[in-house]
């Protein structure tokens, strides 16, 4: 079935760009085929004809996506065009918020690939971790003179004014 080879080959087709994220994110070529948007916007394309083709939105469906109700949901995602679609919709977001990440650690220079690896596997727990991450990073980054001016590393209150 044509559906099923769409869904195999989007689901496949991240994962080169989770790779060169996690494992080589300060190649020259990690870094050019992470500025491009075409995988993102190929992966959308996908997305619109699972929702507009595949799924055919009729007024029922339109209906329950109006309001719904977490029963209904888990009824209409145990039909296999609808798990394809919502599927794709987590792919192109998940890549798109690791996209985010990544460069942003690389903007702030901050470790990113526990929080990619999350983000992969369960988006916003590597968003979280990637804030929370960074946040720490900025706090405790040693400054120009290579000292951490944090007050926790610093107790005394010269030291924390620095």
């Amino acid at each position: 079935m044509i559906i099923d080879q769409i869904f195999t080959v989007a689901n496949l087709s991240v994962l080169p760009f989770w790779a060169l994220m996690i494992i080589l994110p300060n190649w020259g070529v990690t870094k050019k085929v992470m500025e491009s948007l075409i995988p993102l916007a190929i992966l959308a394309v996908v997305y619109i004809y699972f929702f507009v083709l595949v799924l055919a939105i009729t007024p029922e469906s339109a209906q329950l996506l109006s309001s719904p109700q977490l029963a209904d949901l888990a009824k209409a995602f145990s039909d296999e065009k609808i798990m394809a679609t919502g599927w794709t919709h987590y792919l192109v977001m998940d890549l798109f918020v690791g996209r985010w990440i990544y460069w942003e650690g690389q903007r702030t220079k901050v470790w990113t690939a526990h929080s990619l690896l999350l983000c992969l596997f369960a988006g916003p727990m590597g968003l979280l971790s990637h804030i929370v991450t960074a946040a720490v990073s900025q706090r405790f980054r040693p400054n120009s003179e290579g000292e951490i001016t944090d007050a926790i590393a610093n107790p005394t209150p010269e030291a924390a004014s620095k």
